[in-house]
């Protein structure tokens, strides 16, 4: 049983030992910038401080600033060579750009230098070149959203200030009124050459215009946007249509009339057709006279049907009589029809002919209008050309005129909006910005510094970091205890004062234990440190007492043979201890003191040895330990530190479980990462570690008693 208790302890070790292997390097160590800063507060408040004291003392020692500004609106006025029908000129920004450069450019600058009342002041007294310095030092800025052009300069006498800025504008205009004169007498003079040239131009272009026209005498007729020849082409294209229309008309009628003359029905249809229009005149009486014969003996035939047989003589007389007359009637027909035909072939014939002579008289009048057309291209071209150096001229009179009326305006539109005056208050220095920035920068240097202080303090401050650090179950927090208390009082802590809070933090780390492995497996427990003055001989007394108190029977052993001090804390013999008894110079009941807890026993370390180590690492002292255990239910062992020697490996290596003591902000990250993987080397069960020394405020009893109920719950479980 108490094998598989240990074992399982082992490998909860183990596993901690991974832990916090792994820990520091992915970054297990979780610690709030605020609690950085409130932990370094007076380090922070003593830079805010110091940094504001400094802003103070610039803000009332610096020399008042006074700044003078004035602003000028400038438009590109110049004299144009393109009208507005052929471009747009636009103000660019790279335009006021730079005129804002030459503003403070070296000529302006030196002619403003020049005015009256500039020299000799104040502001130049301790310049050498004042021309660098204007340029230094005045400030001229385009507008973002406008095409406002702001001069600014700053000087400790607010009037020269504004008598600096004035002249440099009043400079800056003089400088480009007279470049406008030169610029528009030179450009007038070119302007009135290129006259010259292209008035030349424009003569002999209208000379070949006339002369062209001249030798064509086709365009003579031209008037307006027309020609003669043109509108004649044009109405005999209307009439060779209508002429090839009427040819097909009267061929289409010819061809009708050819076909129904061959045939006696369709004949019969065309006479009527052509009765029924009014054509069929010529031989209307003899038609009508045969048409009444013809019906009259239609009439006689029927009424002799009536009276005698079909084959009578008579019957047979009348019919041969009605054949007669229909057959002249047919002839009648035919003759006429006959006669339309050679009517129509006529017309057609003619039709023909009088389209062939206006198609023929089309293509001549086509053929002069090709020739014309030549020539109207011709005469277009150069009258095109002549238009074009016709409006160059008028457009270069209308420039000379501009500029003999404009010539004493400014090149540039310049209108002061705002005149520089002196500055009632200094711009600089800005009381509120320096002192705010002051603060800010305190607060940045003291941030800065308390980071830097923290990254270089490798001291485990909190229970949180030793966990992450270490990577082992918290069992408890120790709080601090007043170091004027006797080195007895604070070892038996738990029996002086057990309603005390520190009293109660040791029941928390006993219940921890208690409910951290399971019952029986945990007699021997080995109390260690990584190094000295962690607070681990006072732990081992005080959970000694504290395990006695809870009606177990506990021995509590010196094994710290370097430098004792549990007989200190109970008043105990120290010669009478492990070392003798080791030995074999005393027995257990010679050796082992009782105290005044009841239930608790204590084996001091004994007489000094020269080796402790060879004597802890003895057989004899394994046996001891084990028969101990026959006759206590726990024996607390304080031991050595684990840095400095190895005894205390030695003890974690045959006891059941070992407790690992660390002092707040004291112990350190690496010594205590050392430790535990000291312990672990030699097989130990770390059961947890105690942070020892907790100042109040760090909530140590809350989280002792999270960590018993965890405890337990495990054990529970």
């Amino acid at each position: 049983m108490v094998e598989n208790g240990n074992a399982d302890i082992f490998s909860k070790g183990q596993f901690a030992q991974d832990t916090m292997r792994e820990g520091p390097e992915n970054g297990l160590i979780g610690e709030s910038l605020f609690q950085i800063a409130w932990r370094n507060r007076w380090l922070i408040l003593g830079c805010v401080l110091l940094s504001v004291a400094a802003g103070f003392v610039y803000v009332q020692k610096a020399t008042p600033i006074y700044e003078s500004t004035s602003q000028i609106f400038v438009e590109q006025s110049g004299p144009r060579i393109i009208g507005e029908a052929e471009g747009v000129m636009t103000q660019s920004k790279n335009y006021l750009y730079t005129q804002a450069a030459l503003l403070i450019s070296t000529p302006i600058i030196s002619n403003a230098m020049d005015s009256p009342g500039t020299t000799g002041l104040k502001t130049f007294a301790d310049v050498d070149n004042i021309v660098a310095y204007l340029r230094k030092n005045v400030n001229v800025s385009v507008g973002k959203k406008d095409d406002i052009i702001t001069v600014a300069f700053e000087s400790p006498y607010p009037t020269e200030a504004a008598q600096l800025v004035n002249a440099l504008v009043d400079a800056y205009i003089t400088y480009q009124s007279t470049t406008k004169k030169n610029t528009s007498a030179e450009v007038l003079s070119i302007l009135q050459k290129e006259k010259q040239k292209i008035n030349t131009q424009l003569n002999g272009k209208l000379a070949a215009m006339v002369d062209f026209k001249k030798a064509n005498e086709a365009l003579a007729f031209e008037y307006k946007n027309s020609n003669i020849i043109l509108d004649r082409l044009s109405r005999l294209s209307e009439a060779v249509t209508q002429a090839q229309l009427k040819t097909i008309e009267e061929k289409s009628n010819y061809e009708t009339i050819r076909t129904m003359v061959s045939d006696p029905l369709k004949l019969q249809e065309f006479v009527r057709a052509q009765r029924a229009r009014g054509f069929y005149v010529s031989s209307e009486t003899e038609n009508l006279r045969l048409q009444r014969q013809l019906d009259q003996l239609q009439l006689e035939l029927t009424d002799l049907t009536a009276q005698v047989t079909g084959d009578h003589p008579s019957v047979l007389a009348k019919k041969a009589k009605i054949a007669q007359v229909s057959s002249q009637l047919s002839a009648l027909d035919k003759g006429y029809a006959e006669a339309q035909l050679a009517i129509a072939m006529q017309q057609c014939e003619s039709a023909g002919q009088r389209e062939k002579e206006i198609t023929e008289y089309f293509e001549n009048q086509r053929s002069l209008a090709l020739t014309l057309n030549e020539q109207v291209a011709q005469y277009t071209l150069l009258e095109s050309d002549w238009q074009q150096t016709k409006k160059l001229s008028d457009m270069l009179d209308d420039r000379i005129k501009e500029l003999n009326v404009t010539e004493d305006v400014g090149a540039l539109n310049i209108s002061i909006l705002e005149v520089a005056r002196p500055a009632d208050l200094p711009s600089k220095p800005q009381k509120a910005r320096v002192l705010a920035m002051a603060l800010m920068l305190g607060l940045m240097a003291g941030g800065g510094l308390s980071l830097l202080r923290d990254f270089l303090d490798h001291r485990l401050r909190s229970a949180e970091e030793v966990q992450a650090i270490l990577g082992t179950p918290i069992l408890g927090t120790i709080p601090a205890m007043s170091s004027r208390q006797s080195i007895s009082d604070r070892g038996t802590k738990v029996h002086q004062d057990s309603g005390s809070i520190t009293a109660e933090a040791y029941r928390t780390v006993r219940t921890a234990v208690f409910f951290g492995v399971p019952e029986g497996s945990a007699k021997t427990l080995l109390v260690t440190s990584p190094d000295k003055g962690d607070g681990k001989t006072t732990l081992a007394s005080n959970l000694a007492i504290a395990m006695a108190q809870a009606g177990q029977t506990t021995l509590l052993i010196d094994a710290d043979l370097r430098k004792p001090k549990q007989h200190l804390i109970f008043g105990a013999d120290k010669d009478r201890g492990l070392s003798a008894l080791v030995a074999g110079r005393l027995t257990e009941e010679e050796a082992i003191q009782a105290t005044e807890v009841p239930g608790l026993s204590i084996l001091t370390a004994g007489p000094d040895v020269p080796n402790p180590s060879e004597l802890l690492n003895n057989r004899a002292f394994g046996k001891k330990l084990k028969a101990l255990a026959q006759r206590y239910d726990r024996i607390i062992i304080d031991s050595p530190p684990v840095a400095p020697v190895s005894d205390s490996r030695i003890l974690a290596a045959i006891c059941d479980v070992t407790l690992l003591v660390v002092r707040a902000n004291k112990s350190t990250r690496n010594v205590s990462r050392h430790a535990c993987e000291g312990l672990y080397s030699v097989g130990a069960r770390l059961l947890g570690t105690i942070v020892n020394d907790v100042s109040p405020g760090k909530g140590y009893y809350g989280y002792g008693y999270g960590n018993s109920y965890g405890h337990k719950e495990k054990a529970a479980g």
